[in-house]
């Protein structure tokens, strides 16, 4: 459209004003947001997309975080293809916060902690970890304080040091090839996976501490026999996840990891549970019971919603207290029960032989 014809039309030049006061605001509004939810870098009060004023009533009857699961770091040595809590930040809370987000997190019901990441022992060489579990059994007498780790950089003088204060160690292990560990990604340079597996397994014993394995299946072990292996290593439970896809970490455009190509359908997780129905320790959890049954929090000790198929921010419990933030957190407390969530959680009641 030519210039004069815009101005001989003042219709046109009044949609034209209107248009660009609109595009103008709208930047305006979009900046506003983005500095008020906290979403620039290195904050820990970003907030959900949702709207974060809660009904009083509805913070009163907020779901109690029985079990909680803490990330507080997302660095990891190893490099997974189907990881779906990637190493996006560096950031790691102060000990002195990390603790006080703990304390109120008893203060509001929680009975069981667990440590994870990225991977929890590489931060500080699991130094930072040990003041963690050793808090949270010395000062909160929390009845469950549990781990899970792939493993590589336990040494055994951190059990010598902590081990009195850990319930469950929990050593990921998708496979008993090392070749297939190896193109999982479950690996750091040639270093074996199941020789450390192996190795933590007989210190969990020595130092009184509950053994538990977690796999993932998926499309490169999915018609693995794990049945003899398992037998022989004898963990109190073993955790076999169906690999899941969540936006933003293991999937879509901004995601670090292309966890696609990891996917089994629902057929094929039943079948590899049908071909390991005599493991008497085995847990499954599908995508379906997985999804929204944890109460997971970030580095920055937020809740994190994955209704949506992705991880969805609540504010810092630390700014806000568990209750306001524990209502953004998506938790399904039905499928957590279902799921099994609630078990006996604390080495001194599973009576186990050691």
């Amino acid at each position: 459209m030519q210039l004069s014809s815009v101005v001989t039309s003042p219709k046109l030049l009044l949609q034209l004003c209107i248009s660009t006061v609109q595009c103008f605001l709208s930047s305006v509004f979009s900046k506003v947001r983005y500095w008020t939810t906290g979403a620039c870098k290195g904050t820990s009060s970003a907030l959900s997309p949702v709207d974060n004023k809660l009904d009083q009533k509805e913070i009163q009857n907020a779901t109690i975080p029985t079990s909680v699961n803490y990330h507080f770091t997302r660095k990891c040595n190893y490099k997974c293809g189907f990881c779906f809590h990637t190493a996006k930040t560096s950031f790691v809370l102060p000990l002195e916060e990390a603790k006080r987000g703990l304390k109120l997190l008893k203060e509001s019901g929680m009975e069981k902690i667990n440590f994870s990441g990225g991977e929890p022992f590489l931060h500080d060489k699991g130094e930072f970890l040990g003041k963690l579990v050793q808090f949270c059994k010395q000062d909160l007498q929390l009845p469950s304080v549990s781990i899970v780790s792939n493993g590589s950089m336990i040494k055994e003088k951190w059990f010598q040091k902590y081990g009195d204060y850990l319930d469950i160690l929990a050593v990921s292990c998708d496979s008993f090839d090392e070749e297939t560990n190896q193109l999982i990604g479950r690996a750091q340079g040639r270093k074996s996976h199941l020789d450390c597996l192996y190795k933590i397994r007989n210190w969990c014993q020595q130092y009184k501490v509950a053994f538990k394995i977690n796999s993932v299946i998926n499309t490169f072990n999915v018609d693995e026999d794990m049945v003899e292996s398992i037998t022989q290593l004898a963990p109190c439970r073993w955790k076999v996840f169906q690999c899941l896809l969540i936006d933003g970490e293991n999937a879509g455009e901004k995601a670090l990891r292309e966890a696609e190509r990891f996917i089994i359908s629902d057929q094929q997780f039943q079948e590899f549970l049908d071909r390991h129905s005599s493991v008497s320790c085995l847990v499954p959890e599908s995508n379906e019971k997985m999804r929204n049954s944890y109460l997971i929090l970030d580095e920055y000790m937020r809740f994190l919603d994955c209704r949506e198929g992705r991880k969805d921010p609540s504010k810092s419990i630390l700014d806000v207290g568990v209750k306001d933030a524990i209502c953004f957190s998506g938790f399904d407390e039905k499928m957590f029960f279902k799921r099994g969530g609630k078990y006996l959680w604390s080495k001194a009641d599973m009576k186990l032989e050691w």
